[in-house]
């Protein structure tokens, strides 16, 4: 089998690995051979070049996503795209959810992941409804059913004060068996469920009883800068969790004054909390007005979050539902996006470890994603020769997993909807 040259992050290579030094965007060209799922060989790629090689990374990780409601956004539009429509539609779906219905859209979604490249998702899950045991149930068997090809983690999430009845409590026994995480929301939208010290502690009590991590939907919100995260913070000053907590969104966090966000980024730092920015869906929902172009558009302040220690990853929360009618669960669009929503950079190492390293180390998968000697020839290959060549326009792509290609993506494919337009064989018209 020929090698294959790429030009690779060298962030993304092993930093023991006898290579040449990154050019000015961060990429090293080397050839890599791979035998029976496995990297055989890495070496810089033999001189002179004859044509560009292609950008390659390590198949990426998504580590906040919605699995169970992806694809309803036609069945349960919100027009006017704001969060009191999306809270509204997606309770009227919850009332018609059934365990079919998730595993029909479960299965959808990894098997795009899948050909896209995503090696590993964290998925919330709304544990509320008349199906709620029944979806959580469907996504456990789909756990089951994709493991080895896309890593799925499951985060049962239900309001906050729902955690101290007797069914969220047995909820929570059950999540702690199937290996799961424990969500809540703390703020916006849920404004009328309780989250005061009380609950919010008796919360984390039982996470830490149980030995479950938690995921937090927080501060997903354009007013009353970091109430959920301060309230977080007061409890963990006075007793320190025992388990690890996700803060998902902080977007109401940017809307703090710089000396107060200051002192709050400094205690998430402390009590080692990791925050995932979702920007597609926080900037598509917050500031919204009637005839008014938002100015001020709240997300996760990532780079102060990382300033000052905090660890940060980069998801793409909700995929066609009520929240957010784009995305397909496509790791390229997101890193393609990132640099213009949010300023993060995947030429510089913070940049790019959002997607790869960080995510991996938050799900504690077994790989870390960095290419090595014996390590697995898992790769997404890209069209494109570097990182202009990628922002400049959707870039096609070859997966490798276990050293096998698979087949691309159905979206890369020529579009039925299309094909009438020209007829067989004939050439644009020119001039």
């Amino acid at each position: 089998m020929s090698p294959l040259a790429l030009r690779i992050p060298r962030c993304l290579l092993d930093p023991s690995a006898d290579l040449p030094p990154a050019d000015p965007e961060g990429l090293v060209a080397i050839e890599l051979e791979h035998h029976l799922g496995r990297i055989t060989a890495l070496r810089s790629a033999s001189a002179p070049l004859a044509r560009p090689l292609p950008l390659a990374l390590s198949p990426p990780v998504d580590p906040h996503v919605h699995l169970d409601k992806a694809f309803c956004a036609a069945s349960f539009p919100n027009p006017a795209g704001t969060m009191a429509g999306a809270l509204a539609a997606n309770l009227r779906e919850l009332q018609q959810r059934r365990g079919d219905d998730v595993s029909q859209r479960a299965e959808r979604a990894l098997e795009r992941a899948w050909r896209y490249g995503l090696r590993a998702l964290r998925s919330h899950a709304d544990c509320l409804g008349p199906a709620a045991l029944e979806g959580w149930q469907a996504l456990q068997q789909q756990r089951r059913r994709w493991a080895g090809r896309v890593e799925l983690q499951l985060v049962a999430l239900a309001p906050l004060g729902h955690w101290a009845t007797a069914a969220g409590q047995g909820l929570a026994r059950q999540v702690a068996r199937d290996g799961g995480l424990l969500g809540a929301v703390l703020g916006p939208p849920l404004e009328g469920i309780t989250w005061e010290a009380g609950a919010l502690d008796g919360f984390l009590r039982l996470a830490e009883q149980l030995g479950c991590a938690i995921d937090l939907h927080i501060d997903e919100s354009d007013s009353g800068p970091a109430r959920g995260l301060g309230a977080l913070l007061r409890c963990l000053d006075r007793r320190p969790a025992g388990v690890a907590i996700t803060c998902s969104h902080a977007s109401s966090l940017s809307l703090a004054g710089p000396r107060r966000q200051r002192r709050l980024v400094e205690r998430m730092a402390h009590h080692n909390l990791v925050v995932v920015g979702l920007p597609l869906t926080n900037l598509w929902l917050l500031a919204k007005r009637p005839e008014h172009t938002p100015l001020r558009r709240p997300q996760a302040p990532l780079a102060t979050l990382q300033a000052a220690g905090v660890r940060v990853v980069l998801g793409s929360d909700n995929v066609q539902d009520p929240w957010f009618p784009g995305g397909d669960f496509d790791p390229v669009e997101l890193l393609r996006q990132a640099p213009l929503l949010c300023h993060q950079l995947p030429w510089q190492r913070q940049g790019l470890a959002l997607f790869t390293r960080e995510p991996a180390r938050l799900l504690d998968l077994a790989w870390d994603g960095v290419l090595r000697l014996g390590g697995p020839a898992d790769l997404l290959v890209l069209g494109a020769s570097g990182w202009g060549d990628l922002l400049a326009r959707p870039p096609h792509r070859r997966v490798l997993r276990a050293g096998r290609w698979l087949p691309p993506p159905e979206a890369e494919a020529p579009c039925p909807r299309l094909e009438h337009l020209e007829p067989e064989g004939a050439s644009p018209a020119v001039g």
